[in-house]
C-alpha cells in the first residue's frame, strides 16, 4: 500500500504510540517496519498471536521478556577482530539469563498461548558459553581464577603494592612537616608526595608535577622509584593476561554468533508481540473475524486515536451493496467515519486488535486507495478539485475487486453539475469495476442516484434538529440532509427566505419568468422601438421548452441513466420519471428525451403495462369488475 495512504489514515502516528510500550530496539525496530499484510491465514495467525498475548496480560502476569541493552553493538562486533570488555560480557550474560527464563515460562504457557510460546523454542541457551562468563568475570572485573598465569600474577602484584604501601607510609610520616596536605597522590600513574615547594630539596627523588600556584611539588621519592618501576611491569603484565582470557570468551562468542543473532531475533518478536498485545489493552482492542470477499461488519467501532472519546460507529458493507454514500452535515463525522473504517482495515491487516466489538467482521484488501481532505499543495499551487482529481487518477489505476475505495466530499471543489456528473460516473467506474467504496457527499443528486442503482446504498451521519449539533452517529439505509435551512432559519434567517431556498431547492432551480421578464421585456420595447430586442411574446415561446409526454424515454443526466416518463410536468415543470421501477421528480431542465414514446409503442398501447408493476395490473383488473374488501393499490415513494 502507498505510503501517502498510510499518512492520511495516520497509521504512522499510531505506530509512534506502539513504539512507546517496546522494551528494546529490536522490538522498536519491529514496529516501525511494521506494514499491512494481504495473506488472510498469516493475518489470521499474527492477530491471534496478539489476543494470546492480550490475554496473558489480562491475567495479570509479567513476561520476563530479556533486556537488550548493550547487546546490538555486541551482535555487531562479533567476527571483526575486535575484543569484547568486561562489560559487553556483563550484558551477554545477563542476556542468556535471561533467555533462560523466558524459556522456562512459555513452557507453562502452551495451553493459554499456543501461538505465542511455540517462539520460546527458537531461542538458545547456552549454557557453556554462560557458565564461561560466570567463570571468568564478576561484577565487570576478569576474576583472578580466569586463568593460572593470571592468578600468579595478581598474586605478585599484592606482594608488591603491600610493600610499595609500607615504603609510602614511613616517607609520609618522615617527612609530615613539610607536606602540603596529608594526602598521597598519583601523576602517570605512579605515587608521590606533594611537598611544599619551598623544601622541595629536602626530599631526594623526581618530580612529576607542580600545582598550578606553583605553591606545590609532586616528588616520586627516589625510595620507591624501583618498586613502582616493577609495579608497572606487573600490571602490564596484568592487562596481558586479561586480554588474553578476553579474547578467548571472545573467541567462544563468535562460535555461537548465529545462536545469539537468533536469541536477540526472537526476543525483538515477543517484544513486538507483548507491546501490540499492551496497545491493544489500552485502546480496548478485539479480535475479528477475517474475510477476502469485501464484507465488513464493525460493531461500535472507535478510531485509536480517539477511543472512549468517539462516538462508536456501526458500519457494515459488501452482503448487499458494495458501495456505500455517506451524507449528512458538515462536521457531522463523515470523515471521521472514513478515516475510521480506513485505519481499522489498515490495523487488522497489520496484526493489530482493533477497538470494536467481539464478533465484527473484517475484509482483506490488496489495496486501500484513500481521497481524505483537500490535499492542496501550496508549492504547485493545486486547486482543490485539481487535487482531489488527481488522487481519483491514482485510485483508478489500484482499483480491482480487492480495492477499498475511501472518497471524502465527492463533487467538491468545482460545478456542482459537472461535478455530480463527474462523480456518478467515477462511482459506477469503481462499481463496475468490483471495489467497495464508502464516499461522502452534501449533494442530493448523488444520494438520489446512490438510492435508485443497484449495489449502493445511502448512510447518513444522525443530527439534533434542536440543539443543531451532531449526534455522530451513523444510520445506514437511509439518506442525509446538510439541514443547511434548518440551521439558517434557528439562527436568524428571515422565513420567507429560508422558504424560497426550499421552493428553489425542490423545484430544481426552476423560476416563473412570467410577469417579472414580460414586463421588463415590454418596458424595454416601448423605450426603443426601434432596436431588435423581441418581444414579450417571442419571450414567452422561447422561454417554453418541449413537453414531454406519457411513456416518453428520457436520460437522466444527473444518474447517467435512461427512464420512463410516468407523470407529465406540472405547473413548475417537474417530470415524473421512473429510472428502474424507483420513481423520481425530476425538473425538466434536467432532462433529455431519448425516443419518443410514439416510437417506442404501438397506437392503443397501455402504458399502465410499463408504468404499473404486474401485481398492481392484477388489481386494477379485479376492481373494475367488482368490489374487493381491504383490496389497495398503493404508489411507491417518490423522490
Amino acid at each position: 500500500m502507498k505510503e501517502q495512504t498510510l499518512q492520511r489514515l495516520e497509521f504512522n502516528k499510531m505506530k509512534e504510540t506502539i513504539s512507546q510500550y517496546a522494551v528494546s530496539y529490536m522490538g522498536k525496530k519491529h514496529i516501525e517496519q511494521m506494514i499491512p499484510m494481504t495473506n488472510v491465514k498469516l493475518i489470521r495467525s499474527k492477530l491471534d498471536e496478539t489476543a494470546e498475548a492480550k490475554a496473558l496480560l489480562q491475567l495479570g502476569a509479567s513476561i520476563p521478556i530479556p533486556s537488550l541493552e548493550g547487546i546490538e553493538p555486541v551482535i555487531s562486533l562479533l567476527g571483526t577482530g575486535y575484543v569484547l570488555s568486561e562489560k559487553d560480557f556483563t550484558h551477554v550474560y545477563q542476556f542468556q539469563v535471561s533467555c533462560s527464563q523466558l524459556i522456562k515460562y512459555m513452557a507453562t504457557k502452551h495451553l493459554a498461548a499456543p501461538n505465542v510460546s511455540t517462539y520460546a523454542s527458537s531461542i538458545h541457551e547456552l549454557d557453556s558459553l554462560k557458565a564461561a562468563i560466570d567463570r571468568s568475570i564478576r561484577s565487570g572485573r576478569v576474576v583472578d581464577s580466569a586463568s593460572k598465569e593470571l592468578m600468579r600474577v595478581r598474586k605478585r602484584l599484592a606482594v608488591f603494592e603491600e610493600r610499595l604501601k609500607g615504603k609510602l607510609d614511613s616517607l609520609m610520616s618522615k617527612h609530615r612537616s613539610i607536606l602540603q596536605e596529608n594526602l598521597l597522590s598519583t601523576r602517570n600513574g605512579r605515587y608521590v608526595l606533594p611537598i611544599k615547594k619551598e623544601h622541595r630539596k629536602l626530599v631526594k627523588g623526581t618530580v612529576l608535577d607542580e600545582s598550578a600556584s606553583g605553591q606545590t611539588v609532586y616528588i616520586e621519592p627516589a625510595e620507591v622509584m624501583q618498586l613502582q618501576f616493577e609495579l608497572s611491569g606487573l600490571r602490564a603484565e596484568e592487562a596481558r593476561e586479561e586480554l588474553k582470557v578476553l579474547s578467548d570468551l571472545t573467541a567462544l562468542a563468535e562460535r555461537y554468533a548465529q545462536e545469539l543473532e537468533i536469541n536477540v531475533e526472537t526476543v525483538g518478536i515477543y517484544d513486538f508481540i507483548i507491546a501490540k498485545a499492551k496497545y491493544a489493552l489500552t485502546i480496548k482492542g478485539a479480535n475479528v473475524e477475517l474475510n477476502n470477499s469485501g464484507i465488513m461488519d464493525l460493531r461500535e467501532a472507535r478510531h485509536p486515536l480517539l477511543g472512549d472519546k468517539m462516538i462508536p460507529l456501526d458500519f457494515v458493507i459488501g452482503r448487499t451493496f458494495q458501495s456505500l454514500i455517506i451524507t449528512g452535515p458538515n462536521t457531522g463525522g463523515k470523515t471521521l467515519a472514513l478515516k475510521t473504517i480506513g485505519l481499522l482495515t489498515v490495523m487488522v491487516q497489520s496484526g493489530l486488535l482493533v477497538p470494536v466489538k467481539e464478533g465484527s467482521v473484517m475484509s482483506i484488501f490488496s489495496n486501500i486507495a484513500v481521497d481524505i481532505g483537500d490535499g492542496q499543495s501550496i508549492e504547485h499551487a493545486l486547486s482543490t478539485f485539481s487535487a482531489h482529481i488527481g488522487n481519483i487518477i491514482d485510485i483508478l489505476q489500484l482499483a480491482d475487486r480487492s480495492t477499498l475505495v475511501l472518497i471524502d466530499e465527492m463533487a467538491s471543489g468545482t460545478d456542482p453539475g459537472e461535478g455530480v456528473g463527474l462523480s456518478v460516473a467515477i462511482l459506477e467506474e469503481l462499481h463496475r469495476r468490483g471495489s467497495t467504496v464508502v464516499a461522502t457527499t452534501h449533494f442530493s443528486e448523488i444520494k438520489k442516484f446512490a438510492e435508485a442503482a443497484p449495489g449502493f446504498e445511502n448512510a447518513r451521519m444522525e443530527f439534533d434538529a434542536d440543539t443543531l449539533q451532531p449526534l455522530y452517529r451513523l444510520r445506514i439505509g437511509e439518506a442525509g440532509q446538510s439541514y443547511a435551512f434548518l440551521i439558517a432559519l434557528k439562527l436568524g434567517i428571515p422565513a420567507s427566505i429560508v422558504e424560497r431556498s426550499r421552493s428553489i431547492a425542490d423545484s430544481g432551480f426552476t423560476f416563473d419568468f412570467s410577469q417579472h421578464e414580460i414586463q421588463r421585456s415590454l418596458t424595454t420595447e416601448n423605450k426603443s422601438k426601434d432596436t431588435k430586442e423581441p418581444s414579450a411574446s417571442s419571450i414567452k415561446k422561447e422561454m417554453v421548452s418541449k413537453s414531454f409526454q406519457l411513456g416518453d424515454s428520457v436520460y437522466v443526466s444527473y444518474l447517467g441513466r435512461t427512464g420512463i416518463v410516468f407523470e407529465t410536468e406540472d405547473a413548475k415543470g417537474i417530470v415524473g420519471v421512473m429510472v428502474q421501477k424507483q420513481r423520481f421528480k425530476i425538473n425538466k431542465k434536467r432532462l433529455t428525451l431519448h425516443i419518443e414514446s410514439k416510437d417506442l409503442y404501438p397506437e392503443d398501447y397501455d402504458l399502465d403495462i410499463v408504468l404499473e408493476t404486474k401485481e398492481d395490473r392484477k388489481k386494477r383488473k379485479l376492481m373494475n369488475r367488482k368490489y374487493v374488501q381491504g383490496l389497495t393499490i398503493e404508489k411507491k415513494g417518490q423522490d
